[in-house]
């Protein structure tokens, strides 16, 4: 894709990767569109990026999906740039979780992680179809290829947006729509509460590496333990969950 001249919807955009996104997409000269639920938390952004726009939106909500396509093509129609970054992630014990009487708190990470990006995917793919030029980048993770047991849905729904990543870069092949996954290891954020991150990648490093990946026109862009990850074998991928597990399972114990 070209880094500049775009008109960017980055979901999720108030903090964390994807604000550290909007802040080098600005850098290189586009307009940069960011939603969170938070208004106070988009306030911040601005603040930090004066030149950033917001608009609050509930991803959770098909309706609010819709509301946001609405406006940002009525408001921005040289938006030709999606960023499907909005994601939560939950740890827990299966033996713990409290499913029977408490569905919607883990219902909550599915829809965020795969029913809002795929829906927003499939409204704006028309849209960007007629255009000369056009990008939708889904982040995933690296624990779409190699599972972290102590989050299981979190794992699950990257798994599935990569899978449906896949399916729609081959889907809009013969249109002007290019179709990017980015899969981040563990970075820096506050992603499943502040503290749990902080052994991972530098966010501004990791940042600084997804955009040389973009600039060098990958199609699937990894970052530091997460680039072998997307190309380890069964067996290889075995053995790093069960590693894994064992590392950490005590903390949901």
């Amino acid at each position: 894709m070209k880094l500049s001249g775009n008109t960017i919807l980055i979901t999720g955009g108030s903090a964390g990767i994807g604000l550290a996104f909007a802040e080098r997409f600005l850098k290189a000269g586009n307009t940069v569109i960011v939603t969170g639920r938070r208004e106070h938390v988009l306030q911040k952004a601005k603040e930090k990026l004066p030149s950033l726009i917001t608009h609050v939106s509930d991803l959770n909500t098909e309706s609010e999906r819709v509301a946001l396509f609405d406006w940002v093509t009525a408001n921005y129609p040289e938006v030709n740039v999606l960023v499907n970054n909005a994601g939560i992630q939950q740890r827990f014990s299966v033996l713990k979780a409290n499913a029977k009487d408490d569905w919607s708190y883990f219902n909550k990470e599915i829809t965020t992680n795969i029913e809002a990006p795929f829906h927003l995917s499939m409204i704006f793919a028309p849209f960007f179809a007629i255009k000369e030029e056009a990008t939708i980048i889904n982040v995933t993770s690296g624990l779409a290829f190699t599972p972290f047991a102590i989050a299981p849905i979190y794992s699950a729904t990257k798994a599935a947006l990569h899978s449906f990543t896949m399916s729609l870069r081959h889907q809009l092949s013969d249109t002007s729509v290019e179709v990017v996954e980015v899969a981040p290891p563990a970075v820096n954020t506050d992603l499943g509460g502040t503290g749990l991150h902080t052994h991972g990648e530098p966010l501004d490093a990791f940042a600084d590496g997804i955009f040389k990946g973009l600039e060098e026109g990958k199609k699937e862009i990894g970052y530091g333990t997460s680039v072998d990850r997307l190309r380890m074998s069964r067996d290889e991928v075995d053995q790093y969950t069960e590693n894994m597990y064992k590392a950490t399972k005590n903390s949901i114990e």
